[in-house]
């Protein structure tokens, strides 16, 4: 754990990425293998299950401390993360440990078997026995909430580093379901075939925002165009008779959609498609809405297939016959791509993405205005010659989206931030007018503006709460903000009976008065032009 936490300490303390992927190497040369495999989990997303409440360790720090509980809170408040608030507030003892980060792991995951005060008794012995850094990453992990602002494109960097062995190979292999509970650093990192290849996806490659005009790229005969469809990322896998289903998030969801598994008599085995899995009835893309219907189903059901039935918009193939064919040229993977789907019954749940002709970058434009039309959120624009590359690279992938959804509204709400963010009123929820004349909150946002806004924002919080609600201030209604968003659907969760799709704040409408604001009656209005 000494050594983790002076590993956390050196990438907290720098915003070089140089420095970073060097202290990353360095880790992963110095440390035992176990710890290696941790850290890597770690940096991955995959992190120790839950095994006590924020609720617990507030009483329990509280008690240890001698603080009332009403101080801890209000420090939490300031500090805005409960576990450096513990670190903070617990007196040093001189401690450190010289305990592995997977033994201290195993610890954590050891406390599932023991009662309520046996856990809290082993939880106040373990942090008299680390100093304030291993305190802080050691609440981390007991909350299941570890997160350090290190990115898997970082880590894979030093991993290269640290092994020799090429970056996409490093983040090949680090993809699927693995756990430092079924394989080895040897097996996952330095093996040349593990057992989990069958199932195991690619790394995904992402488009960079198009922000200038698509002219500025060039030839638009070195361009590909195709839409971009709404809906969730995902790889089509079939290997040696088996149908695996992956998600952006490195989320095996096959059994979410149980149309793909007709894929294996339709594809050839050794193959791997890209692609948008999108709800798709009579012919036509439907709106994301209905496909957030079968997300978080613990059981998929007849009804579910039938009322809401999917398809994978196929848009790349990145294996095909077994072999690994992402470096080679874009053109020559989509023809393959054709030549597949022209064998691809009609009834499939598989589907081609067209490509879109156009000669000249003009003729784009008009397609792009029509996309909301079609299903579709903008355009995507590809390089002929590209590779299938990693993560998100500028150059060849651009997503030219269409303008986003927006309405004024109401600031009613405000709640500090975490982290950097803890002594300013960042998260934010807003209002619209109702049908009765008052206003209604439809939604939050805690993106948007410049840091000098959310100061300027934070100073007025203060000079103008009305009620004060824990953490969260009422205020004075008296500034409007423009509403992006993506999309919009029914949701009767929340008391406007509407919820907003990656919702942020484009600008401060300054120039307007609440009275000004847009009222439920235009989002309905938005709502029923989406669906018509």
């Amino acid at each position: 754990m000494k050594r983790f936490s002076e590993l956390f300490t050196r990438l907290d303390q720098t915003t070089s990425t140089n420095k970073k992927v060097d202290a990353l190497a360095q880790y992963f040369v110095e440390a035992d293998d176990a710890d290696k495999l941790w850290a890597i989990a770690l940096f991955s997303g995959k992190r120790p299950r839950r095994a006590v409440t924020a609720t617990q360790l507030r009483e329990w720090v509280a008690e240890e401390t001698g603080l009332p509980l009403w101080l801890v809170d209000e420090s939490y408040a300031v500090v805005g993360d409960l576990a450096e608030t513990i670190a903070l507030v617990l007196p040093e003892t001189g401690e450190t440990s010289q305990i592995g980060l997977s033994d201290w792991i195993a610890r954590i995951e050891s406390l599932k078997t023991l009662d309520l005060p046996e856990r809290r008794e082993r939880i106040l012995e373990d942090w008299r026995r680390l100093d304030g850094v291993e305190r802080f990453l050691f609440n981390k992990l007991i909350t299941g909430g570890f997160r350090i602002g290190v990115s898997q494109k970082l880590m894979t960097r030093a991993l290269a580093k640290a092994t020799n062995l090429e970056e996409s190979v490093i983040a090949h292999r680090i993809m699927g379901t693995w756990s430092p509970d079924d394989t080895t650093f040897a097996d996952l990192i330095l093996a040349t075939e593990t057992g989990q290849e069958m199932s195991r996806p690619y790394p995904f490659f992402l488009a960079y925002p198009l922000e200038t005009a698509p002219q500025d790229l060039g030839e638009p005969c070195n361009w590909l165009a195709e839409r971009k469809w709404d809906g969730i990322r995902g790889q089509l896998i079939v290997r040696q008779g088996e149908v695996f289903v992956w998600s952006r998030g490195e989320e095996l969801v096959t059994d979410k959609f149980p149309e793909f598994l007709e894929a294996a008599s339709v594809l050839p085995d050794g193959a791997v498609l890209d692609g948008e899995i999108l709800a798709w009835k009579d012919g036509a893309p439907q709106s994301f809405n209905a496909l957030q219907t079968r997300i978080g189903r613990a059981r998929i059901t007849a009804r579910h297939l039938k009322e809401t039935p999917v398809v994978l918009m196929a848009y790349d193939i990145l294996e095909w016959n077994g072999i690994d064919i992402r470096e080679r040229p874009l053109s020559e993977r989509r023809g393959i791509l054709d030549q597949l789907f022209a064998h691809v019954p009609a009834h499939a749940s598989l589907t081609l993405s067209p490509l879109l002709v156009f000669e000249a970058w003009q003729d784009l434009y008009e397609t792009r205005a029509a996309s909301r039309s079609h299903g579709s959120e903008g355009l995507m624009l590809k390089h002929r010659d590209s590779p299938y590359r990693i993560g998100r690279r500028k150059g060849d992938w651009w997503k030219w989206k269409v303008d986003p959804l927006s309405v004024d509204a109401v600031l009613i709400y405000a709640e500090a931030g975490h982290g950097r963010r803890a002594n300013l009123y960042t998260d934010f929820t807003f209002a619209v007018w109702g049908d009765d004349g008052e206003l209604v909150p439809f939604t939050k946002a805690y993106s948007g503006l410049t840091d000098a806004e959310f100061r300027e924002v934070t100073s007025w919080v203060r000079r103008n709460t009305l009620e004060r609600f824990g953490p969260v201030r009422r205020v004075q209604p008296e500034h409007v903000f423009e509403i992006a968003f993506e999309g919009i659907r029914e949701s009767p969760r929340h008391k406007s009976g509407l919820a907003l799709r990656f919702p942020r704040m484009k600008r401060w409408r300054r120039d307007k008065q609440p009275v000004e604001a847009n009222t439920l009656a235009d989002l309905r209005a938005i709502l029923a032009a989406l669906d018509a």
